[in-house]
């Protein structure tokens, strides 16, 4: 690691592939991203969102993480013990679903193994395949403390998720009963209210006409799913439906099973549905599983656990529950049963993971009572100890916790946490213990004393993630200094999954909130505001743009495009932008160490004093300290406005830095003042300092392998400080000064351009004089001259003829024409460019013209059109002010 610059000291070009690996590997040599529980600095502490086990990075991935570590890098940098600690999740359904689809290349399934060796291929595809992501989140150079890294169904945290099962089962908060919940046929195991998926759906609402026993006609009931109807154990009705006050307490006949059910009257029924008569189905209908425990009505289930009817559901046992839709639907037309049909959109829930329609249905699981862990959560959210970006969020969370159902945890799955419920073959009796009693505790029976099949929902050892990787239950010296964590980095997608539960976990087990800001992130799209997936094929490869562009310029690019609470729109090529500004930085730091050379300049010495300053020198330390201040705000704690802070980096490096004053000095130090060529080299190398400091958090690796090259510099970018604001140094009245010299060069430059007058020419400038004129052309004529190739700049008291003239205000800057052009030629180019666009004006100017298409077009299409005429009308002024100054010569 070099402490002193020379010509050789950063190569001509910036390679990032190489100097990525090479800094990493610097950063883990060095323990660089190590949290230590000893220190005494004031902690900062932000959890990785687990990664599913099976995942690849993905630009979610991308956003999600380098918002994380642009925070700890910046927390580091203000001398805190920051610690990220990084993980993966074990994603049950997500895992078994893999390595099964595996097992089927082979021509097995998991029941052909059994539970033993099915789990042990999942063990070994996890040791090969899991993880993968974690290495990939280092190509893009996140600096989690790696020794710690945990998994949700490593030792620890297994017996975090057994102790806290026991625990809440001790106080009453875990229960197993019989309930309607949500089933996936193809996944066979229970899902949670959140991981069945609502799509809204064209379906039927069929009529269908259920016989009176005494032989008086019928009944209409209307049902969207005619195959439950033969689980059907009652209609209900409204009591306060007049149409049917004579029937409550008859008999019906429910078609193909024969069965008698009864017409009872509950409150639930609304009136203005279908015919107001609904068929009640326990088994296969939460809603009516609710109303026949008010009845005490039968539960008959009539298909398995595949979907597929049972031996209940008569001639249509052994088919699919759709098929056996048809099949009935097909019957009850035959038997003049079906009334009539009607179009009918309902939202029908599907799972989270294959996308198969979900069936409520009656099954035997656990669940969590929810609401007692839910009001301190709630409170949480309004009493402001814990706070949500954009706070948009704040109404959705407080919606669903006010509104809470119990939690079904448990899966009819085999890769996960079993459940530590032990069942006597004695007596029946169940135990939740830490292991597996000894003997029964009711009868005292020691045989026969099996484990629940069951393994809990995934996000049972999630909620418990910001403690249980700290080693809870135990009470460890990293729980004791970094828990509570300061921020969750999330998609609002997992808000109920994951967010919600987290804070209910933490007050039920540790007593308080375990963490107290929430930044939600935003939905990275494509250019036609598509979700990227891989189904779409709109989905880039992070670690294939990593490789072309670099990770330094992927952070950029994904930052830059996500403002607060809005979705980014991303395209590759979006990217190049980011490289761009890689390499100007490259360059430009070149340039500086390149003229350090023989000079006894360091980081150590900071920014001489005012006094030994030119103008522009202290125009940008001036700039440099509002950098410095405008970065910290916007990143410190609760603020998250990434791009917005990004965006002050990047225009002090590029536009004040690298494009003013860097070209600002030239004359100082291609010059013979050997002490002030000192004094500005000294200044450069200080502002780029300060510039690779607090772009530093944003783009890690090129900046760290630029400062390491710095005369006096020591150890590592990643852990020296973020710059402190020297308020004495900010100079507004010479900031506006400098900026009017720069607006004045810009204006030169631009009626250079539109002259065509060549770079290589001098210009004669006149400005004329008024009480507004800018004291840039009375104290830095020669900086002027020397920025805009201009060969004299004097003051007149009258606009000169035979002058291109600009504004800078009300101060008019002419630049003298005679002999820098051929008039002629000039004319006849200036007559053609004006022709060109007249006759482009006129083109689109039709269709504004067209009253049909501007009230159809979309209002953004017919904006920019009218955009583009006052451009070109814009144009065309300026051409025609400029012809006029041409034929004066």
């Amino acid at each position: 690691m070099s402490q002193n610059s020379s010509s050789e000291a950063l190569p001509k070009a910036y390679d990032p592939a190489e100097v990525e690996n090479s800094i990493y590997h610097e950063w883990e040599s060095g323990s660089c991203f190590a949290a230590n529980p000893d220190s005494a600095r004031e902690k900062y502490c932000i959890v990785i969102p687990p990664p599913n086990v099976t995942g690849m990075l993905t630009m979610g991935h991308v956003l999600n993480n380098t918002l994380q570590d642009i925070l700890i890098r910046h927390q580091r940098m203000l001398g805190r013990e920051a610690l990220w600690l990084p993980g993966t999740d074990h994603a049950g359904i997500a895992t078994q679903n893999v390595v099964e689809k595996a097992l089927a290349k082979e021509k097995l399934s998991r029941h052909d193994l059994g539970r033993e060796k099915f789990l042990e291929r999942v063990w070994t595809w996890k040791e090969k395949y899991g993880g993968i992501i974690l290495s990939q989140l280092k190509k893009l150079g996140c600096s989690c403390d790696w020794e710690r890294e945990r998994f949700t169904m490593d030792e620890g945290l297994s017996e975090a998720v057994k102790r806290s099962f026991v625990k809440l089962h001790q106080d009453g908060l875990i229960y197993k009963g019989k309930y309607i919940i949500n089933w996936c046929p193809r996944c066979r195991t229970a899902l949670s209210d959140e991981e069945k998926i609502p799509e809204d759906t064209n379906g039927n609402l069929w009529y269908i006409r259920y016989p009176r026993k005494d032989g008086k006609g019928h009944v209409v009931v209307a049902t969207t799913r005619p195959e439950t109807m033969l689980g059907d154990v009652a209609v209900a009705v409204n009591p306060h439906d007049e149409r049917y006050a004579d029937l409550i307490g008859k008999a019906l006949i429910l078609p193909f099973v024969n069965r008698e059910i009864p017409v009872l009257v509950d409150d639930f029924v609304d009136k203005t549905f279908g015919t107001g008569a609904v068929k009640i189905t326990p088994a296969h209908d939460p809603n009516d599983f609710e109303m026949g425990r008010r009845h005490n009505l039968e539960q008959i289930i009539v298909m398995d656990e595949g979907g597929v009817m049972n031996d209940l559901a008569g001639k249509f046992k052994g088919m699919d529950r759709f098929a056996a839709r048809t099949a009935i639907v097909e019957e009850l037309t035959e038997l003049g049963l079906l009334e009539k049909i009607e179009d009918h959109q309902l939202a029908v829930g599907h799972c989270e993971r294959c996308k198969t329609i979900i069936e409520p249905y009656l099954s035997d699981q656990w669940f969590v009572k929810m609401k007692p862990l839910a009001e301190k959560a709630i409170e949480a959210v309004k009493n402001g100890a814990l706070r949500f970006t954009p706070n948009r969020w704040v109404g959705v969370y407080l919606h669903w916790m006010e509104n809470i159902r119990d939690w079904c945890i448990s899966r009819q799955l085999w890769w996960g946490h079993r459940i530590p419920a032990y069942t006597c073959g004695s007596c029946r009796h169940v135990m939740v213990a830490l292991d597996c009693p000894d003997k029964c505790d009711k009868c005292g029976a020691t045989q026969g004393i099996t484990q629940d099949e069951d393994v809990l929902d995934t996000w049972f050892s999630s909620w418990l993630w910001p403690f249980s990787t700290m080693g809870w239950p135990e009470q460890t010296e990293t729980l004791r200094r970094f828990y509570p964590t300061d921020t969750l980095v999330t998609g609002p997608d997992i808000i109920f999954f994951w967010v919600a539960r987290m804070v209910m976990a933490g007050y039920y087990f540790l007593g308080e909130c375990p963490f107290h800001d929430v930044y939600f992130t935003s939905i990275v799209r494509d250019m036609k505001g598509r979700k990227m997936s891989k189904s779409l094929g709109n989905s880039p490869d992070p670690l294939e743009i990593i490789a072309k562009y670099g990770a330094d310029a992927l952070r950029y690019t994904v930052i830059s495009l996500a403002p607060v609470g809005q979705d980014i729109r991303f395209a590759e090529n979006k990217v190049e932008i980011g490289r761009n500004f890689a390499n100007k930085l490259w360059n430009a730091s070149r340039f500086v160490m390149m003229n350090l050379e023989g000079c006894d300049c360091s980081i150590k010495h900071g920014v001489p004093s005012a006094a030994k300053l030119s103008a522009v020198d202290n125009w940008i330390v001036s700039r440099m300290n509002y950098a410095v201040e405008q970065v910290g705000v916007l990143l410190a704690e609760g603020q998250f406005r990434f791009n917005d802070a990004l965006k002050v980096a990047y225009e002090f490096i590029w536009n004040d830095f690298c494009d003013w004053y860097i070209e600002m000095t030239k004359p100082v130090l291609f010059g013979k003042d050997a002490e002030r060529k000192a004094v500005t080299l000294q200044v450069l190398l200080s502002c780029l300092d300060g510039a690779l400091r607090i772009l530093h958090p944003f783009m890690p690796f090129v900046t760290e392998a630029i400062w390491q090259k710095l005369p006096g510099s020591e150890g590592f970018l990643m852990q020296a400080a973020f710059p402190v604001v020297d308020a004495a140094r900010v100079n507004v009245p010479l900031e506006q000064e400098i900026g009017e010299l720069m607006e004045a060069v810009r204006v030169i430059r631009n009626l250079r351009a539109s002259a065509n007058i060549s770079p290589a020419k001098k210009v004669t400038v006149r400005v004329v004089k008024n009480d507004q004129t800018s004291a840039a052309f009375i104290n830095h004529v020669d900086m002027i001259r020397s920025l805009a190739g201009v060969e004299s700049l004097t003051l007149v008291d009258g606009k000169p003829s035979g002058h291109l003239v600009g504004l800078l205000g009300s101060c008019e800057i002419c630049v003298d024409l005679a002999g820098l052009i051929d008039v002629p030629v000039e004319l006849a180019r200036v007559d053609n460019e004006l022709g060109k666009i007249e006759k482009e004006m006129a083109k689109i100017s039709v269709k504004l013209e067209n009253a049909d298409f501007v009230s159809k077009a979309p209002v953004e299409v017919v904006d920019k059109i009218r955009e583009g005429i006052d451009a070109y009308q814009q144009q065309i002024v300026k051409l025609k002010e400029y012809q006029k100054e041409l034929r004066s010569i």
